[in-house]
């Protein structure tokens, strides 16, 4: 096991019996000796951002996107984005973490940057998450701008990250260097 999984992606394992973490896939922000910090990938809430704006923001709402559960954690409005001039801790190559101010929420909203608006968290305390790791609970795998940035309406995230985990698993099993990405082209 990796000594920290920041960066990484946990995939819900089938065997994971938490129903907040059903199909999800997570973000691992911060790992460390003292727990682990995320935010669930592929859980559009029900509420529109520009209802929030509405209340905040000045001006026509800059975005129909939904605010995404993050967690069953309660939290502050949080994003993952692409604007490296708001000097936030960098995840991974092109994915940035804030925790939204009213300023840096209009910055944000102002630039040409992809992001994503959250509120909730995924977190677990001193060892918990090595614990459902080692019990089978998450699949892992790194994580990649365009796994945070996909596109909702065309992509299962949890479905094409189990596929990319499998196949990783077969490629180091079977030393499958040169097998196609799709099973099919075999």
């Amino acid at each position: 096991m990796k000594s920290t999984l920041r960066g990484h992606l946990l995939v819900a394992s089938p065997r994971l019996n938490d129903p907040n973490f059903y199909r999800s896939v997570v973000l691992v922000v911060q790992h460390d000796i003292e727990g682990a910090f995320g935010l669930i990938l592929n859980r559009p809430g029900p509420r529109a951002f520009r209802e929030l704006w509405a209340q905040v923001g000045e001006g026509p709402c800059p975005t129909d996107q939904a605010i995404h559960i993050g967690g069953p954690v309660k939290g502050p409005l949080m994003a993952l984005h692409a604007y490296p001039e708001l000097n936030e801790p960098c995840v991974v190559s092109g994915v940035y973490f804030s925790a939204l101010g009213r300023e840096d929420l209009h910055r944000l909203m102002a630039g040409p940057h992809p992001f994503r608006l959250y509120t909730g968290y995924a977190g677990w305390g001193k060892r918990q998450l090595d614990q459902e790791l080692h019990g089978g609970g998450w699949l892992t795998l790194p994580a990649t701008a365009d796994d945070v940035f996909y596109d909702l309406q065309q992509v299962d995230l949890w479905d094409q990250c189990r596929c990319r985990v499998g196949r990783d698993i077969l490629s180091e099993t079977l030393d499958l260097s040169h097998a196609p990405q799709d099973p099919e082209m075999n």
